[in-house]
């Protein structure tokens, strides 16, 4: 009988394992006998912590994949209050803090300094962000004091609290007070590390390591890093959980030293930019050199947002609005001084605060741009943040999506559709235009077209919807929308989206549109007739912000399709192998009537900058895609300078983009075409280039 297991194979086996008996032997021989002592001696002076690892935020992209906003490593200090105040360690914190804010100041970096008091004597409070403000009461509430306590009562407070000696002057006692009040409130609120510096040089870092100054800790962290100074007022800014945010941020996993997204998208998309941080076991030897890293738990990175925004686009429009702007102003300052040094005080004109642009896609309702201006740079914005808040043309306010504007006479397409679709006119009625509207003057109220400016007998003469709206003849709109009423004009302005949410997930003013309702709300007065003559022409209580006019634009363009106007185009993993959302255009609210109706408001969009006589022919008689667009000089009040509105979408046969331009005290809607040309201008010419980038610049397939 054949055997199973031949006598070689068993001998072979006896020697592998003697073999491996062997040098496990020896091994274990030089481990514990050789150099056993070295080992034991390592493991008394060694240190085993385990600390957060973060979990990297994602990157916030545009639509053509071109980064925005990413992350780069760096070194905060953090200041151990156990070492500063508890173990005995330190004899003076108080001294320790003035040693390292000094060495701070002599390299040239910025400390976190919370305290909204003036660096020196006298004390007084400076201008307060809300948080300051709040963080402040918080810490009076906390300490007992009164809420009403002077900066220089506070000081005195803080010398006897903290143990300020006399030794101290007043610059080094307010620097001291200033991290106290700091530590101190970080514990009240955050229940964290305080983060004495953040993105701190080597050679600061080399230095105090030189100095082996105590309580001072380095930790490797990241910050976001902007790769774009446009957009502002769209992208925001992350920042540690404020007191009020701690129980949201408790309920949702976050440790309480998390940084959060503040504003824009940063914030609007937090739940896929916010990576789920994880932790790792270091071990390390008595001089802080760590020898080893063992993850407990892995860290998960945010996802990558993909924004509807074109930043190119996005440039192009922040830069033509702000030339346009330092550009006349200069002009108007000239001419005002001009005008005075004659004696001519009433031709006086304002100064051009601000203005804003919103474009988006015809098709589906993407925000392609939104621009704002005056603006602000992301990158400095927290060490700049007290002088840019208190600048006097707000460079922090979002105009593209908080400003509201009356639309002047863009609002007009709006009441022609009205008009044709419930049948007050057809598209072949015709009006003779008498300039001043006289059927009320037995109560005193006679309105005028503009034309009446233009002297005597002047007139637009007999008129139909597609003239009326080419030539702007307020007339027409106050004879026709006399007959239809407010509150049929309203509902059509409801479903262009006039004083509607648009759909995006920014902050935004939802605006209003005039109403019998909107009137006794706001000023407790009754509605009278010539309110809905203003209402028909843009003008009244109605005021809509930029990305609505834009909005309610691309739904005349596109014949009565109101898309919503979501900024976030898809969502990608960290690796970018996997997409976790895709944006689909979605419809917000549909006109349904004859598309004859839109016909003609479209030809009377097509003649004012097309035609020799129309009001944008010297802007556009050369550019080489025709365009609908509509003007509007919505009034202020008397003496005060007009803001003009520009909308307009292209090109003409078929639209692709919508365009709308808010310039306050521009003072007509046709002086500000020259910023809607610029954009026009970029879009055309690149709209092909772009569609490539997506592939080029991201790995997903």
């Amino acid at each position: 009988m054949k055997k199973l297991i031949s006598s070689g194979r068993i001998a072979a086996s006896v020697v592998f394992v003697a073999v491996l008996s062997m040098v496990y032997f020896v091994f274990l021989y030089k481990l514990q006998i050789v150099e056993g002592e070295k080992y034991y001696e390592q493991s008394l002076n060694s240190i085993i912590t385990e600390r957060t690892v973060t979990g990297v935020r994602g990157n916030i992209m545009d639509r053509y994949g071109r980064t925005l906003i990413s992350n780069s490593v760096c070194n905060n200090l953090v200041l151990n209050t156990d070492d500063l105040f508890y173990n005995g360690v330190v004899d003076d914190p108080n001294a320790v803090l003035l040693e390292l804010a000094e060495m701070m100041e002599e390299y040239g970096e910025d400390y976190n300094d919370e305290l909204p008091i003036t660096k020196t004597p006298p004390f007084e409070y400076t201008a307060m962000t809300d948080l300051q403000r709040a963080n402040l009461t918080t810490y009076l509430e906390d300490k007992g004091l009164d809420p009403n306590i002077s900066a220089v009562e506070l000081m005195a407070y803080f010398r006897t609290r903290y143990d300020i000696d006399g030794s101290y002057g007043a610059r080094e006692m307010r620097i001291i007070a200033g991290l106290r009040y700091a530590l101190n409130m970080h514990f009240v609120v955050h229940t964290s590390d305080y983060i004495f510096a953040e993105d701190v040089s080597i050679e600061l870092i080399t230095m105090l390591k030189e100095h082996d100054i105590p309580g001072v800790e380095v930790e490797p962290a990241y910050i976001r890093e902007y790769h774009t100074s446009y957009a502002a007022h769209l992208l925001g800014y992350v920042g540690q959980i404020y007191g009020y945010e701690v129980e949201k941020y408790q309920a949702l996993g976050y440790p309480m030293d998390a940084y959060v997204g503040k504003d824009g998208v940063e914030l609007a998309f937090e739940e896929y930019l916010h990576g789920k941080d994880g932790t790792a076991q270091e071990t390390a030897t008595a001089d802080g050199t760590v020898i080893s890293t063992v993850y407990t738990e892995e860290p998960e990175p945010g996802s990558h947002v993909y924004l509807t925004i074109d930043i190119g686009l996005q440039e192009a429009a922040e830069r033509a609005l702000e030339s346009f702007i330092l550009e006349t102003n200069e002009t108007r300052r000239e001419e005002n001084a001009e005008n005075i040094a004659h004696g001519n005080e009433d031709e006086i004109v304002e100064m051009i605060p601000a203005g804003s642009v919103a474009v988006v896609d015809v098709n589906a309702g993407e925000p392609l741009c939104l621009a704002s201006y005056p603006t602000f740079d992301l990158a400095t914005l927290m060490e700049n943040y007290t002088e840019i808040a208190s600048e006097p043309n707000a460079p922090l306010f979002n105009r593209a999506l908080n400003g509201i504007y009356s639309p002047g006479s863009t609002f007009k397409p709006c009441t022609a559709i009205a008009l044709l679709d419930q049948g007050i006119i057809a598209v072949q009625t015709t009006l003779k235009d008498e300039v001043t509207f006289m059927k009320y003057a037995d109560a005193g109220y006679t309105p005028s077209c503009w034309i009446v400016s233009e002297g005597p007998g002047v007139s637009h003469g007999v008129i139909s919807i597609v003239e009326a709206i080419q030539e702007s003849c307020n007339y027409f709109f106050f004879h026709w929308g006399d007959l239809l009423g407010i509150d049929r004009l309203s509902a059509y302005a409801k479903d262009f989206g006039l004083g509607e949410p648009t759909g995006i997930e920014l902050t935004e003013s939802v605006g209003q549109m005039s109403t019998q309702l909107l009137k006794e709300q706001l000023t407790g007065e009754p509605w009278y007739n010539g309110d809905t003559l203003q209402a028909a022409i843009g003008q009244s209580l109605s005021q809509f912000t930029p990305l609505q006019l834009a909005s309610y634009t691309a739904t005349l363009a596109n014949n009565g399709t109101r898309y919503s106007n979501s900024i976030l185009k898809s969502v990608r993993s960290y690796d970018y192998s996997e997409k976790l959302y895709e944006r689909e255009a979605e419809i917000l609210s549909r006109i349904e009537t004859e598309q004859e109706y839109f016909d003609a408001v479209h030809q009377g969009m097509w003649g004012l900058s097309n035609t020799t006589t129309g009001f944008l022919h010297k802007y556009f008689y050369d550019f080489p895609v025709k365009i609908g667009a509509k003007t509007g000089t919505a009034q202020m009040g008397e003496q005060l300078t007009n803001n003009a509105v520009f909308v307009c979408y292209a090109p003409y046969d078929d639209p692709e983009i919508a365009v709308a331009v808010v310039v306050e005290k521009g003072k007509a809607g046709s002086d500000v075409a020259p910023i809607a040309r610029a954009v026009l201008e970029y879009y055309f010419s690149f709209r092909d280039s772009n569609s490539g980038l997506e592939g080029e610049l991201t790995p997903l397939s």
